[in-house]
């Protein structure tokens, strides 16, 4: 039984990263960068005024009220590209280009106007309402590094700087494969003594949202040779099992996997739930065999295959995210392996993290584990009461 950071350190160890592709932008949420976002330009591009105003001198404005004669107007995408004189303004909207010579621009809320003349009844700085030429980014600056996921909230920074394609990881092919004779597929009303088949769709969901293409393989009964023919026919990058990873007269995986010749790296790790996981290799193949209880399957999954799929994609986020809650309940680990409690996330009144762990009755609750946010760590043989701060893993 070995612990969970050296399993994840030998997972790192066997895990190549994949080759990249360019895709469209409008393709690429989700998926992990191969290459750095540049600027090519200054952003912005020009002087540009924060409010619909008067672009004016602002010396001109040290004495107020003080009338002076519009020459122009400054519209987005429409600029005014002459030189501003004392004793002149232009008119100019949000996000317009401030034309040469002004060096403030006052808010219309603060002048009266006609055609011809504007009013100003207060005062203005130099630099006043203006955004310099390259105050957010200079020409030729890393604005994203390679390995960051693309998500729809920096999506528009590769828009502004001209990357109608990107270059990203190519995403992991996944073959998730369950095995038990009492598992039925979920459109099959199950018989005495077998459930529905919910591992597969829970593990189809995770490895999309890690980036990888999943694909579900019908169920494998009890039966070694089938569970071999099965194995052997994968071309995948990644293959997980479910199930038959224990020690039971029925759990088969480890023994498919020895005859087949894979190359296994750990068995049985220092962890609650999941003790039993598997970690091999078979030619290029990694596979993962995790616990068929669905709690002990995503635990596993977070802390083991997604590590992969991530390093795979060369994600910089490749383990899971951490920090730190206050308890709200006592809770206590495994007297001989670190624990990871299913977790509810709130925020205190104070502005802290709170955490919760939930009621469930043991690895096959996935009823409980449904509401999970977050898990808690628990070093092996620890205690905490409320109101401790422990460690957290965000799922």
């Amino acid at each position: 039984m070995i612990p969970i950071s050296k399993a994840i350190s030998i997972i790192r160890r066997q895990t190549v990263q994949l080759a990249s592709e360019r895709v469209d932008i409008e393709r690429s949420v989700g998926r992990v960068l191969a290459e750095n976002i540049v600027s090519d330009d200054a952003l912005p591009p020009f002087d540009r005024s924060q409010m619909d105003g008067f672009a004016v001198v602002s010396v001109d404005t040290d004495h107020v009220p003080v009338s002076l004669n519009i020459v122009g107007e400054s519209a987005a995408g429409r600029g005014w590209h002459h030189r501003l004189k004392r004793g002149q303004a232009v008119r100019i909207m949000t996000g317009a280009p401030v034309p040469g010579g002004a060096d403030a621009v006052q808010k219309v809320e603060l002048t009266a106007f006609t055609e011809e003349t504007v009013t100003i009844f207060g005062s203005v700085k130099k630099g006043n309402n203006i955004v310099r030429r390259g105050a957010e980014v200079r020409p030729g600056r890393r604005v994203i590094s390679m390995g960051a996921r693309i998500t729809p909230e920096n999506i528009a920074v590769l828009a502004a700087f001209g990357y109608s394609k990107v270059r990203v990881a190519k995403q992991p092919r996944v073959a998730i494969m369950s095995t038990g004779s009492e598992i039925v597929a979920i459109g099959k009303r199950p018989g005495r003594d077998q459930i529905r088949n919910s591992n597969s769709v829970m593990l189809d969901a995770l490895c999309r949202r890690a980036g990888a293409l999943p694909t579900i393989i019908q169920q494998v009964p009890d039966d070694l040779s089938e569970l071999k023919a099965k194995i052997r026919s994968r071309k995948t990058d990644v293959l997980i099992i479910t199930g038959g990873v224990s020690v039971g007269k029925y759990d088969l995986t480890k023994l498919a996997l020895r005859e087949l010749g894979a190359e296994i790296f750990f068995e049985k790790v220092r962890l609650r739930p999941g003790k039993p996981a598997v970690f091999a290799r078979l030619g290029n193949m990694l596979i993962f065999g995790l616990p068929g209880n669905p709690v002990s399957s995503a635990v596993t999954f977070h802390l083991f295959v997604k590590t992969a799929i991530s390093l795979m994609q060369g994600a910089a986020d490749a383990q899971l995210k951490t920090g730190h809650a206050l308890l709200t309940h006592a809770t206590r680990g495994a007297k001989e392996r670190d624990t990871y409690l299913p977790a509810s996330l709130a925020t205190t009144t104070d502005g802290h993290i709170s955490a919760t762990p939930l009621k469930w009755i043991g690895s096959s609750d996935f009823i409980g584990y449904s509401r999970t946010q977050a898990l808690i760590f628990v070093p092996a043989g620890r205690a905490y009461q409320a109101g401790d701060a422990v460690k957290i893993a965000f799922i």
